[in-house]
């Protein structure tokens, strides 16, 4: 089985239960072969392309064409361009200018959601030469990476892999079509199929449809506030130059970035590429609130990971007990929403007492789930009680961005083996569920 070196794609479940608010989520999984693994709970993210600076232009890979295809391929550049000049200016027509009449219904929304998500830079990068697309006479198939960054011009682009189907045409080649982009590794954009409203603060975007755009006002505020908690846990010290927000509904969670989720999950971070972290939060999951806890998790991911994501199970507890850390807001420990289901896998078993195993099971119900994370979070608690937060973050940056044995960080960076560390962790969260 190949593991991609860039995963990280995490959902996170809200039970409605009597005892309140809960986190319930599984993390990582392998992209096997490029294809995503079947699996109830979890799901694989990888960058798309390598990252490239956003004054560099490939060259189209594959070789020369010759003859025709040559020209239609320069053609086609030349269109793309246009294209991409039109919409950083605002140019609804111009953007328009270069596709058939049926094409203009979807690229008329694509056009206004992007324009609304602040887009500060898109190029087209054209992948390989045109191919005659398959069933479509007088067709052809063009791959096209198009880079982009939201509201910050100076940012590392983003990609994402589309196809668009062009006809010739007298004047040049006329835009037919352009795909939505199914890969494995992130699935589809909200901007590419649908109509979004946004509401932009010094940290974060946040998106939605435009049905409920009356929430928007609310998530912006909430946003804010939470990311002025994740911008504590910048491990690198670099933080997200914009956090960015998706609020889908019901429709747009089955469809947004492959969909999928199964239907209790709260919300989720996707790796995208050129370092963001995109977080989508599921409207009908939030409806009875917890909104600002969940946003602090998911915020925190974005501030924490690694740029290219994140795989593995052995530090799934310090990811999430981290994320959990920032997420309950600074309430005491004995508040915490999850200590009746820590106490019930402590008392049932489920569990062998090793951190290094504690990610629950793809198919583990939502209890089990819950308490894993419950355990993550005391267990990160406790290193904080004991040794304070900026140690906590150095360990979290030698285990999970330099990717060092548990044992040698915990070493290098508490001065304790990790053995005794690990059971003085254990200890800690049995006393807490007692």
């Amino acid at each position: 089985m190949a593991y991609s070196p860039a995963v990280e794609d995490e959902r996170h479940g809200l039970r409605r239960r009597r005892r309140g608010l809960l986190w319930a989520a599984v993390a990582v999984v392998a992209v096997a072969l490029g294809c995503l693994l079947p699996a109830a709970l979890v799901a694989a993210v990888v960058r798309e392309t390598a990252d490239r600076s956003a004054d560099e232009k490939m060259p189209r890979p594959g070789g020369p064409a010759s003859g025709p295809v040559a020209r239609l391929a320069a053609a086609i550049d030349t269109q793309l361009e246009r294209q991409s000049g039109a919409l950083l200016r605002g140019d609804r027509d111009g953007f328009l200018a270069v596709a058939e009449p049926a094409a203009r219904g979807d690229l008329t929304r694509r056009f206004a959601s992007l324009r609304a998500l602040r887009i500060a830079v898109w190029w087209a990068e054209p992948s390989g030469q045109p191919a005659p697309a398959p069933g479509q006479p007088g067709q052809w198939r063009q791959l096209v990476t198009y880079r982009y960054c939201l509201v910050v011009p100076d940012c590392t682009p983003s990609p994402v892999l589309a196809a668009t189907r062009w006809r010739e045409a007298p004047d040049g080649p006329r835009l037919v079509a352009v795909e939505p982009s199914v890969s494995a590794e992130t699935g589809t954009r909200p901007w590419e199929v649908s109509e979004l409203v946004t509401a932009v603060g010094p940290r974060t975007v946040v998106a939605t449809t435009v049905g409920l755009r009356a929430r928007l006002p609310g998530l912006l505020a909430e946003a804010e506030a939470a990311a002025a908690v994740a911008d504590g846990y910048a491990v690198d010290g670099i933080r997200p130059d914009r956090y960015r927000i998706f609020y889908a509904g019901r429709d747009e969670w089955r469809r947004w970035y492959g969909g999928g989720r199964p239907a209790w999950t709260g919300g989720y971070v996707v790796t995208v590429g050129g370092g963001h972290h995109e977080v989508v939060l599921n409207a009908d999951a939030l409806r009875t609130g917890g909104v600002a806890d969940l946003l602090r998790h998911e915020l925190t991911h974005a501030a924490s990971l690694p740029a290219g994501g994140w795989s593995g199970r052995h530090a799934w507890w310090l990811v999430e007990g981290m994320a959990e850390l920032a997420g309950v807001g600074g309430r005491p420990v004995g508040r915490y929403a999850g200590l009746d289901d820590v106490r019930r896998l402590l008392v049932g078993g489920g569990w062998d007492g090793r951190l290094d195993t504690l990610a629950p099971a793809d198919d583990a119900p939502a209890d089990r789930v819950a308490a894993s994370y419950g355990v993550g979070y005391l267990a990160v608690r406790y290193l904080v009680d004991r040794y304070g937060g900026q140690r906590l973050l150095d360990f979290f940056a030698a285990v999970v961005h330099d990717r060092r044995p548990v044992a040698e960080a915990a070493r290098k960076v508490y001065g304790e083996p990790w053995s005794e560390l690990h059971d003085e962790c254990v200890a800690r969260v049995r006393a807490v569920a007692a």
